[in-house]
């Protein structure tokens, strides 16, 4: 069974940061490509970060340079530091898993509300 909780969202103004955690199962945390989603009301949910199992790294061009997803092994969870906030990156921030990058919207938390104000 594979379980994510994702915790650490909120409020803050632009130019602020959050970060995010998604505690998951052992199972998910050491055979799956794991990965920070986002919806906004109106748009597509759009794919942030990916981390596969050896620590490699993507980010969405929305993102890069002020996105990081990030391991901590001995915690078993993930993390995505977001700095340099911008009103845009408003939405819900949900974790995912999944066995292969095709696959990575196998498994799904409920998601945090990230709220950025200008």
């Amino acid at each position: 069974q594979v379980h994510l909780v994702e915790s650490g969202g909120g409020s803050v103004q632009a130019g602020g940061s959050l970060r995010l955690s998604c505690a998951a199962s052992r199972y998910a945390y050491v055979s799956y490509y794991m990965a920070w989603f986002r919806q906004a009301p109106g748009k597509e949910c759009e794919r942030v970060a990916i981390i596969d199992r050896d620590g490699s790294t993507n980010y969405a061009d929305s993102v890069k340079g002020r996105f990081t997803i990030s391991k901590d092994n001995a915690k078993l969870t993930l993390y995505l530091q977001m700095n340099t906030l911008k009103p845009e990156d408003t939405a819900r921030y949900y974790c995912a898993a999944g066995q292969s990058v095709a696959a990575i919207r196998t498994y799904w938390g409920r998601g945090t509300q990230v709220t950025v104000s200008s």
